[in-house]
């Protein structure tokens, strides 16, 4: 089997709404991020991508985890997430590869969202913002 190797940021809004992207010619939303380059770190990753996809600077909060989940677009390959709490220095616009931009409730039922997004960022963001409140 095939593995894809990506860092993704979960991004909240004021409203604890989570930022979904959907890239070009993809059905799926799903976080923000990308594959990593030979040798870069996943928070260099995590940096970058989200510099070219919705043209922002990101500061890392957190680090989530690694994770391994289905691909949402490939099918037959298995993703290993890296996945980082992150902030942006404004609002997010769309760039590069990405096709659409939505903000989601965390109880969202009516997009199709990734598998890393639904197994694994939602049910850490409902446990997380619950320890919170």
């Amino acid at each position: 089997m095939n593995v894809i190797t990506v860092a993704a940021g979960i991004v909240l809004n004021e409203a604890q709404q989570l930022l979904v992207v959907r890239k070009k010619g993809t059905s799926c939303f799903m976080q923000v991020g990308g594959k990593l380059e030979p040798n870069e770190a996943p928070e260099v990753t995590i940096v970058r991508e989200i510099q070219e996809e919705i043209c922002c600077n990101a500061e890392v909060q957190q680090f989530i985890g690694r994770f391994e989940t289905q691909t949402a677009n490939e099918p037959d390959h298995q993703l290993i997430s890296y996945v980082y709490l992150v902030s942006l220095d404004q609002q997010p616009k769309i760039e590069a590869e990405i096709a659409e931009m939505q903000w989601i409730d965390l109880d969202e039922q009516a997009l199709p969202l990734a598998p890393l997004t639904t197994e694994v960022v939602i049910p850490w963001l409902k446990s997380h913002l619950l320890a919170q409140a």
